[in-house]
This record gives C-alpha cells, sequence and structure tokens, in this order.
C-alpha cells in the first residue's frame, strides 16, 4: 500500500511517498481502506517535536489518527461490523498505533463507530477526535438545558463542534472569535458572538449573564486564556479545557469554587483504557448529525493523500477556517 512516512522529526522534516507493507487484520479489528484524514494541531505537535513529545510513536512513522473508509477485513471476535460497512474514528498515529495517512489502517473497533449516512467521507474525517473532545468536555461539565455556555474559540475544531452540541443540548450558548467570517459562522450556529479584541471578558459577562458569569464555559484556546474563562465562569461553575499544559494561579477558581475539567482524549489510544467509550460517543455523534443538529466546519483548501505537507502547512498558518482534511 501507498503511505506517507516521516523517517525523521524536527521543523523541517518532511512526509515521504512510501510503498509499504498492506497490513493483515487481527482479532477484534478491522482493517479499513481510508479514504480521507483530517489533521490535527497534534499531528504537527508530533512531527515538529518528535520524541520530545511522549506520545510520539518511533520514526520512520505513519501520522495521522482521524479517518474514515469502509472496512475490508473484519477480525475473528468482531461481530459488530461487516465487510463494506463506512465506518469513521480516531484510531492512531501515536504511540505504537500505526496511523491513517495511508491507503489502509487496521484499528481497534472499540475505537469506531459506523460513519454518519449524511456525512461524505471527508466530512466524516474532519470530526472524530473534535467531536470526541468537544462532547466529553460537556458531559463532564454536566451540561444541562437552560444554562448559559461560553465557548471559547467558538469556530476552532473543537469550539465549532462544542457551540453546535451545546445548542443540541437546550443551553443558551455565546462563542467568542475576533473575525468577521468566523462572528458570522457563529451566528449562522445559533450562538450570540462575541469579539474578544473588543469586548473585555467583565463586559460580556455584564451584558450577557447580569454580572452572574456564564454556568459553563469551554476553553478550547487553553492556558493563559483560562484566566479569562475563571473570570467569565459563574459560581461553583464548570470550566472544561483541552490546553492545560501551563502555570497557572487558580486563586480565581479556588474563590468561585469552580470545577476545572481537562479533556485529553487520546488517553484510551495511549493507555488502552474504556476504549469502547470512543465508540459510543461516536455513535451518539453519529445520531445527533443524523438529526441535522451538527455539522464539521471544513476549510475552503483540499489537498491529496501526497499533499499532506501542505495540508499541515495550512493548518499552521492560522489561515484555515475549519478543519483542515486529506483525501486519498
Amino acid at each position: 500500500m501507498k503511505g506517507m512516512l516521516i523517517k525523521e522529526y524536527g521543523e523541517n522534516a518532511v512526509f515521504e511517498v512510501s510503498e509499504l507493507e498492506k497490513p493483515t487484520v487481527k482479532p477484534g479489528h478491522l482493517l479499513v481502506k481510508i479514504a480521507a484524514s483530517s489533521v490535527n494541531t497534534v499531528d504537527t505537535m508530533i512531527r515538529q517535536m518528535g520524541k520530545d513529545l511522549p506520545l510520539s510513536p518511533d520514526a520512520p512513522a505513519i501520522l495521522g489518527m482521524d479517518f474514515a473508509g469502509t472496512v475490508e477485513a473484519v477480525g475473528e471476535g468482531e461481530n459488530g461490523y461487516s465487510v463494506g460497512d463506512e465506518v469513521y474514528g480516531c484510531a492512531g498515529g501515536l504511540a505504537d498505533l500505526p496511523g491513517t495517512l495511508a491507503d489502509y489502517i487496521v484499528a481497534d473497533s472499540d475505537l469506531l463507530a459506523r460513519k454518519p449516512k449524511n456525512l461524505s467521507m471527508r466530512e466524516a474525517a474532519a470530526l472524530p477526535l473534535v467531536a470526541i473532545t468537544a462532547y466529553e468536555g460537556l458531559m463532564r461539565a454536566g451540561i444541562k438545558k437552560g444554562q448559559k455556555v461560553l465557548v471559547h474559540g467558538g469556530t476552532g475544531g473543537v469550539g465549532h463542534i462544542a457551540v453546535q452540541l451545546a445548542k443540541h443540548f437546550g443551553a443558551e450558548v455565546y462563542a467568542t472569535n475576533g473575525g468577521e467570517k468566523q462572528m458570522a459562522i457563529i451566528e449562522k450556529y445559533g450562538a450570540t458572538p462575541i469579539n474578544y479584541k473588543t469586548e473585555a471578558v467583565e463586559d460580556y459577562v455584564n451584558k450577557y449573564t447580569g454580572g452572574a458569569g456564564f454556568d459553563v464555559v469551554y476553553d478550547s484556546v487553553g492556558a493563559a486564556n483560562l484566566i479569562n474563562s475563571f473570570n467569565a465562569a459563574a459560581l461553583n461553575g464548570h470550566v472544561a479545557t483541552t490546553v492545560s499544559l501551563c502555570e497557572l494561579d487558580l486563586t480565581i477558581a479556588h474563590f468561585k469554587g469552580l470545577s476545572l475539567h481537562v479533556v485529553f482524549m487520546l488517553i484510551p489510544m495511549l493507555h488502552n483504557y474504556k476504549r469502547a467509550d470512543h465508540a459510543e460517543i461516536l455513535k451518539n455523534l453519529a445520531k445527533i448529525i443524523e438529526a441535522g443538529a451538527l455539522m464539521p466546519l471544513l476549510d475552503e483548501e483540499r489537498f491529496t493523500l501526497e499533499e499532506v505537507g501542505k495540508a499541515h502547512a495550512r493548518l499552521e498558518s492560522g489561515k484555515a477556517i475549519g478543519k483542515v482534511v486529506v483525501e486519498n
């Protein structure tokens, strides 16, 4: 099979088109013909940092985590799938799990679900990592109908899913961003856009919550921005974040009695821990998508598998609006 191989990590690392041995299916796994794979920030971090990042696979490596494709063979003991089923998931590209930037992957069926019927392969491939992350954060924050929810980074990979899911769960949703196109997208999702460049936290907390704060804050920006989230949260509120690799003063969180939920959705893949939870979340997401309540936002630029280097550059440029996807 064809695969895009990284032979050496670093700032100047390149993907090389390589002829590789087609993997064979094993018990509890599926052999999937990959149709599309999306690029996530963690993929670019692995490419650049290599083994400085503890989750990186040994080089040479096939990177890529998200994918959508068609089942070509079913492993022994796996009764939930048949040849020809269309599936999606986040199942490789880190530790000892081969990635998705190839023609085929042998993936643990506990990390997969059937692709939503109303999405293309390209659309479905954009979802798993960011959608599982958004869903998990909102669930852990105990989202309820009627709450006021603030999403930082409302058109980012995780953020645009969190906005739509929060709306689906019956919340009154607000989302920050700083560009006109992005603000329009947030409005299209039925949420209230907040321009973080022109509106101070105190001002929009007063404007939209009467000074009480938001019940749930989903911070997909994280790090230093977590202080803004603490300031925006209501007393005994919940803050979920995907970015907490930082030193932070928790004084505000303490005096407001906040609950902080750190979402690191790669744990099941890295530690073979509760992997079936991911399959269940993906199934739930498929139902929400098929009901018309959730759609991925895709960047306008399109890339083939051989152009994955350009796809990484597109994501790193900060110019992408929506998920960057490569198609086989």
